[in-house]
Parts: C-alpha cells; sequence; structure tokens
C-alpha cells in the first residue's frame, strides 16, 4: 500500500473571529496544523503528506508549521479553493503516481489518535470496499425538521453516524468522484458523500469522541483540555 494524506487546511476561521487560519493558531506550544499534520508525518504506514491551505498562508505554513517541527513526509504546500473539495482536488493533482491508497483530514482536527489508524486500513485493505470513514454513533436523539423548524420525524439513533476525519479511500474512487460536476463539488461538506454518489462502497468505524473539529473559540478550550489530559 503507498499510502498519501491530504491535509484540508484552507478557510478563513470566521467563526473563530480571525482574520486568517484557525489552523496556523497556537494550540499549547504548537500550531494547530502542526499538531494536525505531525499525527500523520509520525506514523510509519503513511508516505506522504500534502497540505492544501490559503494561498496567502503557504508560506507561513512552510516556516512555522513543516520546518518548525522538522515534518520531513510533507512533500508539497499547495494553494487551498474556494470551497472544501476545491481545495481537496488541488492536493490530488500532487499526490505521487504511485500512491494506491488516499486519505483525507481536516487541518482543524489536530486530536486524531493516531492508534486508530492501522485498523481502518486493515479493514479497506482485507474487505470488498471503496472507502472507511471515522465516526461516532450519535448520542442524542435526533429530529428531522422542516425549513420553519416543524418536526417532520424522529431518526433510528442506533442508525446514525456522526462523521468525522480522516475518511480513507482507495486512489481510484476518490478521483472517479472528483469527476462530478463543479456545482456538486462545491455543497459537498466531505469526500464520503462524492464517493456516495458516485456508486463507492464505504464503511463506518469507530473514531473519537475526542476528535473534535475546531469552529469556535470554545473549541479551542476543549482542545485545551483535552491536550493537557493526555
Amino acid at each position: 500500500m503507498f499510502l498519501s494524506v491530504i491535509v484540508a487546511a484552507g478557510g478563513a476561521g470566521t467563526r473563530m473571529n480571525l482574520g486568517g487560519s484557525k489552523q496556523l493558531l497556537e494550540l499549547g506550544d504548537m500550531p494547530v496544523l502542526a499538531h494536525t499534520a505531525g499525527i500523520f508525518s509520525g506514523h510509519e504506514a503513511v508516505r506522504e503528506v500534502i497540505i492544501a491551505i490559503d494561498a496567502s498562508d503557504i508560506d507561513r505554513c512552510r516556516a512555522e508549521v513543516v520546518e518548525r517541527f522538522e515534518l520531513a513526509k510533507v512533500a508539497a504546500i499547495v494553494p487551498g479553493g474556494r470551497s472544501r473539495a476545491a481545495s481537496v482536488r488541488s492536493a490530488l493533482k500532487r499526490i505521487n503516481p504511485a500512491a494506491d491508497t488516499v486519505l483525507v483530514h481536516d487541518g482543524a482536527r489536530p486530536l486524531f489518535p493516531a492508534d486508530l489508524l492501522d485498523a481502518a486500513l486493515a479493514e479497506l485493505g482485507g474487505q470488498r470496499l471503496d472507502g472507511v470513514v471515522y465516526g461516532v454513533p450519535a448520542t442524542d436523539t435526533v429530529k428531522e425538521a422542516d425549513a420553519g423548524g416543524i418536526v417532520q420525524g424522529t431518526l433510528d439513533r442506533n442508525r446514525i453516524w456522526l462523521a468525522q476525519t480522516p475518511q480513507i479511500f482507495r486512489r481510484e474512487a476518490l478521483e472517479r468522484a472528483y469527476r462530478a460536476p463543479a456545482d456538486v463539488l462545491a455543497q459537498a461538506t466531505d469526500d464520503a458523500v462524492l464517493v456516495e454518489q458516485s456508486g463507492g462502497r464505504l464503511k463506518m468505524t469507530m473514531g473519537s469522541y475526542e476528535n473534535i473539529k475546531l469552529t469556535t473559540p470554545t473549541d479551542m478550550l476543549i482542545a485545551k483540555k483535552i491536550l493537557k489530559s493526555r
């Protein structure tokens, strides 16, 4: 297996009330993105890491993340696009031609436990799957409502998973998914939905409730507590 990792680190962090990338905020004693990229740069199964970040942040990323923390497996830093899918597509163009497996991870999820990676890779390799998606089972009652907030029904919580990243795919399945029309790509909230829509067969696997996505200032406080507890 030749595993390439794409870290999607675009976005201006508007809900953080920032003027720039939330992935370059300090979390503990290092930037968020250094935590995230370091998860995979330090894993023996990973052959390369490609980071997609806003073009204006490329030089900072290289200096403050890759060079400062000696992340030798980072093979390229590419400019992100206007949407998440555009950033991933930009990174897909730079992965090694020998890569047969691609993992996509949000740059704003710096707390993914690296020890969960091997089992998912084994699942992908041992079953007729196009991808494996990390997630956690829903613990709350899930209501479906219309645009006006009127409840339309209650979903079966036992069948609901809250998807996370990483998401791991066979390369050909992900590239096929990214041949979708531009409007479909722009609306995609993760890569799994694109692979689903192109006919791919995916399996959910257990992630971690600590694998939070940093979206608001409150998330940063929670992340600091998790890091301290580790």
